[in-house]
């Protein structure tokens, strides 16, 4: 404890000098199991923490409830402050107890929320805090049907916040209480308000002061008035004349700070943004300030293989650099939002972002999406109003999710889907709203654009049917504003001399998915017809409903150390920065039979191919993908490939290989069969 004392005495008086002060709450938590019988064996941990750590499920996974303990001495001299707990990520239903006292609860496991304790805590004594956390899935709270792990605890940071009696609100939705928002965007001018949420516990008027920075250093913009406290949040204009505009190739970044204080500082808040206008049209596609751009997204889940959930920043900034290697210029994060720091990140490398809200279906048939229940749409309202007030300042943040492959039958979704849609435009005007389906109907109608997930050719008919249905949209759908995701499974490790004559869900070779994703890229890619093209997924995540325990539809693997061949492929055509060539069908080293054919992705221009010596010309059979003829090969045989610098090289074995013996496929029959 003495280590508590000495350090909340310094904080203390860091905090005379300062008005507010942000302190860490991430060390000296005691994690317990709510089933265990005593707290006396509590784990020491240190957030992000999650219980659940085995992300490819060979073991049970916990869908419980535990405990989190902390103890914290708060000096008597913090007695004429206020106080605040914030907690950015809790997976997914939280309450907090201080000293034993109930301070409140929060559901929704992807957004921050924030309690004053000022009223429950000892000064100058030791304080309890308990949080107990729960994953399991209710049908009160969102999301009530996803394939991928709700892992379970306080999975991101959490801060201890002291504020004088008046102060910009901690409170707001879990915000920071400042929201900058662009009215007209132009390149000579800007104009716009930041709506500033204040707090005060007996004063009437305070002096708000509003400074904006931009991105030189240069202060661009003052102004400092005199306001009443009513409670209802302060709405200061702000005009700023020749800005600077953020986009992909400039994310120029401003620096918002509201402070209150006349003759001195008595609290501050600073914000980053940037400004930029955004439409998409039929005629224009999805646009940035004005001009086209076509959007190349990839679909990012919400685990890795070391971390699981509890994702911290060096997970997140090579996962970026993972996807700037790509090529991509855009991410959808799926299912509901990631962390501030990976939002803060996207908004300097000029990264386009698509923010879901948890109204998600799985492809599980006994799964149910949507409860018709009045606890159930005010849980999802709450984290759509979260998502959107803890996000809003993000300039890469460019769009809302509202649903992703809704079911229409049942209860109606479609009045909730319009509450959902006309809250977000009353939060927030500037930003469309989009979704994510696979079903016809009026669903598809609500939100400003749409994005169909699109399969055909992976369970049923043949992947040139893509090119059927996107003619078939663009004749009878095209005055919508489309986009188009797709993707499919494929694990490295499943090998198609090995399988079975029928697929099953639990046999996925890398090269079905390889020929699903090569089919789509030739009929899709820069489609005029579509805004934007979305990849599932950037990574395997974890899944453990599913078979080996993963979703296997990245193309990247789950522990992040292989790349699947369909990364190449999309490498080749986005990444216009570094060229691609790649050999396809590498890791497929043993070879029955001597006639043998080959593949190669590059942007480097035609491939020059040898085969054991011999140069086997290659035909562009779609942008970047190229294919050889057949030669006749046997035994051991380099295959290696130039173009221009670039090379790449694999050695094969080709001839008789030692394979598991192969089963015939299942025998069809009609009718009822008698059983043994």
């Amino acid at each position: 404890m003495k280590r508590y004392i000495a350090t909340f005495l310094f904080l203390a008086a860091c905090a005379a000098a300062q008005a507010r002060e942000v302190f860490p709450l991430n060390e000296g938590w005691r994690f317990f199991f709510k089933s265990e019988n005593s707290s006396d064996n509590a784990r020491h941990v240190t957030l992000p923490h999650t219980w659940n750590t085995d992300t490819q499920a060979t073991g049970p996974f916990l869908e419980t409830t535990a405990n989190y303990q902390n103890d914290m001495y708060i000096p008597a001299d913090w007695a004429s402050k206020r106080l605040f707990v914030k907690f950015y990520g809790v997976q997914s239903a939280a309450d907090l107890f201080v000293n034993g006292y109930y301070v409140g609860g929060h559901r929704g496991g992807a957004t921050a929320f924030t309690f004053e304790i000022t009223d429950k805590v000892r000064f100058g004594s030791d304080n309890a805090l308990l949080v107990v956390v729960s994953n399991n899935c209710r049908d009160d709270m969102l999301p009530t049907s996803t394939d991928m792990n709700l892992y379970g605890g306080i999975y991101r940071e959490a801060e201890l916040i002291i504020t004088e009696k008046t102060a910009v609100s901690p409170l707001y939705l879990g915000s920071e209480g400042v929201l900058v928002r662009q009215n007209s965007v132009g390149s000579d001018r800007i104009e716009g308000e930041a709506e500033i949420h204040l707090i005060s516990a007996g004063e009437n008027n305070c002096v708000l002061t509003l400074d904006i920075t931009a991105p030189d250093g240069q202060r661009v913009f003052t102004r400092r008035q005199k306001i009443r406290l009513d409670g209802k949040p302060v709405v200061m204009p702000f005009t700023i004349d020749h800005p600077q505009l953020w986009s992909p190739a400039s994310p120029a970044l401003y620096r918002v700070t509201a402070s209150i204080g006349d003759d001195r500082v008595t609290d501050s808040v600073t914000v980053r943004t940037g400004f930029r206008s955004i439409h998409a049209t039929t005629a224009d596609g999805f646009t940035i300030n004005g001009e086209r751009l076509p959007v190349h997204g990839v679909t990012v889940y919400h685990d890795n293989a070391i971390s699981g959930g509890a994702f911290i920043a060096q997970d997140y900034d090579s996962d970026l650099r993972q996807i700037h290697d790509l090529g991509a210029n855009a991410l959808r994060s799926a299912v509901m939002p990631h962390a501030q720091y990976f939002y803060d990140r996207c908004d300097e490398q000029g990264l386009l972002v698509w923010v879901d809200m948890p109204l998600h279906r799985t492809s599980f048939l006994g799964d149910v999406a949507y409860y018709a229940t009045p606890q159930f749409e005010q849980n999802g309202l709450q984290q759509l109003q979260e998502i959107i007030a803890q996000n809003y300042n993000h300039p890469s943040v460019v769009m809302w999710g509202l649903f992703s492959r809704l079911w229409t039958r049942g209860d109606d979704v479609t009045p909730y889907v319009r509450k959902l849609n006309d809250t977000a435009h009353a939060l927030d005007p500037s930003r469309p709203t989009v979704a994510c389906s696979d079903q016809n109907g009026d669903i598809n109608f609500i939100t400003d654009l749409i994005v169909w997930r699109q399969d055909v050719g992976w369970k049923k008919g043949s992947t040139d049917d893509v090119a059927v249905w996107r003619d078939q949209l663009q004749k009878n759908w095209s005055h919508l504003r489309s986009g188009v995701c797709y993707g499919g499974s494929g694990f490295i490790g499943h090998k198609s001399y090995t399988a079975q004559a029928a697929p099953r869900s639990n046999w996925m070779p890398e090269e079905r998915q390889t020929r699903f994703h090569e089919e789509y890229a030739k009929n899709l890619q820069n489609d005029s017809l579509f805004w934007g093209t979305w990849v599932n997924n950037m990574f395997d995540y974890g899944s453990a409903r599913r078979p080996y325990g993963i979703n296997g539809e990245g193309l990247v693997t789950l522990d992040r150390r292989e790349c699947k061949d369909a990364y190449y492929l999309y490498r080749a055509l986005w990444n216009r920065e570094k060229p691609t060539l790649h050999i396809v069908d590498k890791r497929r080293r043993l070879r029955e039979r001597e006639r043998q054919a080959f593949q190669v992705y590059s942007s480097a221009g035609v491939p020059t191919l040898l085969v054991g010596g011999d140069t086997l010309a290659m035909t562009e059979y779609a942008a970047c993908q190229y294919r050889s003829d057949s030669v006749d090969v046997l035994g051991t045989v380099q295959v290696a490939v130039a173009a221009g610098e670039l090379r790449d090289s694999v050695t094969i074995r080709v001839g008789n290989v030692l394979k598991p013996k192969r089963l015939p496929a299942p025998r069809r029959t009609a009718g009822q069969q008698p059983t043994n």
